[in-house]
Parts: structure tokens; sequence; C-alpha cells
């Protein structure tokens, strides 16, 4: 056993332990399910393409929050731009609906890119205060109470309809997959991100414009947490204040376990895919045994304390 783990890449183990753990889930709950139901429903492709479609959600958040923490950053203004993103897309309606979400995506990276490019304002400081007045101005915008705006056609077609009877929603999720996955391998950009997130005064000396890749970086995660807005609103059929909250911890925790360096400058996205999946499939098991809500917040965060102390070892007995 020790041999084989050896003969994997030092970048590949937490892939691998992810992907152990996804299998140690299903296995639980598979279990569960047989002797209390006489049934496997997470074993049916039904119940695993409503699981992938309702992670889509996590899924484009953390591939945003993924190339952020590359940088040795963090974005903290994700809870509230997705929920501006939504609510703003929803209060305009019709065709310029998703273009407007995503333009205040555009806009809240810009300001947190600069914020932290060039007035060197440490990240996790200057997003919680977007974030922050993010938050603020939605408040204002629906004066307290709850919005009464509906989802378009296309939001709703985007998160909640079916295409060759696979959910809209994985489609989405998997097209902004290959773009990051694209960007991060095969492209200057994606270079310049690892590069900067290494060491950030050595690319700059090597001509990389690293303020501009920080900006660039802030730019994809605001645009990522618009897009999730957008399908949240449609599968929900409405935006409402709040609704991007529960995504910020699973999306960095995604990112984390599937082995990307949270001080920049190593990781994979088939990681980051990876650790969706299992915090997707681990909170559906806990809700299939009916586990109460403080058991479900010490088990969820016990395995992600474990994940975590598997990678922190990895990386202890490689140095």
């Amino acid at each position: 056993m020790k041999k084989l783990i050896s003969r994997i890449k030092p970048e590949d183990r937490p892939i691998y332990t992810s992907l152990a753990f996804v299998a140690v889930i299903l296995a639980i709950g598979t279990g569960y399910t047989l002797a209390t139901q006489g049934t496997a429903p997470l074993l049916s492709p039904g119940y695993l393409l409503q699981q992938l479609q309702t992670g889509a959600f996590l899924g484009i958040v953390a591939a945003g929050m993924m190339v952020v923490i590359l940088l040795g950053n963090i974005d903290l203004s994700v809870p509230w731009t997705l929920t501006a993103a939504a609510m703003m897309g929803a209060a305009v309606g019709g065709p310029m609906a998703l273009p407007i979400a995503i333009l205040i995506g555009i806009v809240v990276g810009l300001v947190n890119g600069l914020g932290v490019a060039y007035l060197r304002i440490p990240s996790m400081i200057f997003t919680l205060g977007v974030d922050s007045v993010l938050r603020g101005l939605m408040v204002a915008h629906t004066g307290g109470f709850a919005p009464q705006d509906q989802a378009t056609p296309i939001m709703r077609f985007l998160a909640a309809d079916r295409v060759l009877g696979i959910p809209a929603a994985i489609f989405v999720w998997a097209a902004v997959s290959v773009v990051i996955a694209v960007m991060l391998k095969r492209t200057a950009f994606g270079r310049s991100i690892y590069a900067t997130g290494n060491r950030e005064a050595a690319a700059y000396l090597s001509g990389i414009r690293t303020r501009l890749v920080i900006v660039g970086a802030f730019v994809t995660s605001g645009v990522c947490a618009a897009v999730a807005g957008v399908l949240l609103t449609g599968y929900s059929n409405k935006a409402y204040q709040g609704m991007g909250n529960e995504f910020l911890l699973p999306a960095i925790a995604a990112v984390v376990i599937g082995g990307t360096h949270i001080l920049g400058g190593q990781g994979r996205y088939i990681g980051t895919l990876i650790g969706v999946i299992l915090i997707v499939l681990l909170k559906s098991v806990l809700s299939i045994m009916q586990m109460p809500e403080a058991g479900r917040q010490v088990i969820y965060g016990a395995v992600i304390i474990t994940m975590l102390l598997f990678y922190a070892r990895g990386r202890k007995i490689v140095g």
C-alpha cells in the first residue's frame, strides 16, 4: 500500500483522497437506505442527476473561488455578489436580466481586484467590506422586504429545465468548468495566475503584469458568483435576500479539499470539481439519514478537517 501511495504524484494525492471519501460516503448512504428502506436511491441515475443539478450552484461558485485562492487571496464578497446579481437581474427582467446580472459580477470583481491589487488592502478585509456594502445596497433596494420579482423564463430554463433528459444547470456547470480548466492550463493568463500565486514579486520581475492578473482573477470570481445567482433564481423561481450565504464556506472547503493550496500557487481544477461532489453527496446522505442539524454540522466539519489533515500530512511528507 505504501509503495502504491508513493507512486502517486504529490499534487494528485488530494484528488485520490477526495475520490476515496466520495466512495465511502456513497457506500455508507447506500448501506443505510438498503437497511432502512430496502432501496438504494443514491445509486440511481435520476437521483445522482438531481444532486448534480443542485450541486451546479456550488460548483460554479467554487470555480471562481479557486482562481482567487490560487493567488493566495480569498473572495468573501461572493454571498452578496451572488444575491445582488440575482435580485437585480430578476428586477430588470426580460432579455436584459442575464446581462445585468453578469455586469454586476464584473463590476464587483473589478472593485475587489482594484482594491487588492492597487490599494494593496488584504483581500479578506476588502472583500468582506464589499460584501457588507452590497448587503446594505440590496436591503435599501428592497426596503428590507422580500423582493416580489420572479425569475425570467431563461433563468428557469437554465436552472430547472432538461436538455436530452439532463438538467440544463449541469450543462452550464460543465461549460464553466471547461472554460476555467482551459484558462488555467492552456492560456498565458492561467500560467500567470500560478506564477503570481507562487511568488508575486518574482512573477512581476519576470515581466508578468501581476496587478492585472489579480484584477482578472477577482472578475472571474464575480462573474461565476453572478452566474450561480442566475441559476439559483431560476431554480427557486425568485431571488431572495441572503440566498448566497450558504455557499461561501462550502465553496472554500471544496477548493481546499480538492488540493488547491490556501496560500496560492498550486491546485488543479479537477480537484475542486471532486471536492464539490464530495460536499454535495455528504449533505445528501446526512439529509437522508434525517440527521439533526447539530449533528450534520459536526459531521460536515469533521470530514472537512479530516480531509485537510490528509492534505497537510501529504505536503509535509513531500517537503
